[in-house]
Order: C-alpha cells, then structure tokens, then sequence
C-alpha cells in the first residue's frame, strides 16, 4: 500500500513508546504516544510507524484519523501523523510535536 492511501483514513495504531515513557536507547522522554500500524510493511522493513498527537495520556492502542504523512528525504522511514476524529492540527503544530524525533532528519509534510 502506497503510505498515501491512508490520509484521511480511520486507522488503529498500536503505541508501543507510550507518552511519558522513555526511549531504550537514546534516554529521551517521549511527548506523544508513538507506534506502529500493525501488519505493515514500511521502507525500513519495519512495520509502519505513526504519531499520536493530541492524545495526553499513555495508551496502548488507538483508532484515529490520518491527517498527514511526515514524509523523511535523508532517510527510508514514513511517519503517519494520527489524531483524534474530530482534531485536526497544521504542519507547523505537526513539525513542532513532533521535533523531538524528527529534528534529526530532513522531511515534509504530505496531506
């Protein structure tokens, strides 16, 4: 499936780096839920990863809409940017939730 076939799609997300948990390797603390759409294959033969913005709490998996795709150019791994059915955010709010991670890399932002 070509990453775009999921913009303004209803997706369910498994968060595997809860909000307020810490990363494994790199010690930071994640600001937003982060996981994967399972059963997905993506360019880092990974399953495919996802945002959770708007969210504030930790969960473990969520059913929400996809409002973007944060596109990487210097790297092989697409990032869905999933948010709540009735939220929507713009790609300056989506580039400042999510520069914790995506400061490191070179990107835009499909919709």
């Amino acid at each position: 499936m070509d990453n775009k076939e999921y913009l303004e799609k209803i997706i369910k997300i498994k968060i595997d780096r809860p909000f307020g948990s810490k990363h494994p390797k790199h010690g930071f603390i994640y600001p937003v839920n982060y996981g994967f759409v399972p059963n997905t294959i993506s360019g880092d033969n990974e399953e495919l990863d996802a945002y959770l913005l708007g969210v504030f709490e930790p969960v473990s998996e969520y059913v929400g809409k996809c409002i973007a795709i944060i596109h990487r150019t210097n790297d092989n791994d697409d990032k869905l940017v999933i948010v709540p059915k009735e939220k929507n955010y713009t790609n300056d709010q989506i580039d400042a939730l999510t520069e914790f991670q995506e400061q490191y890399f070179k990107h835009i932002i499909i919709r």
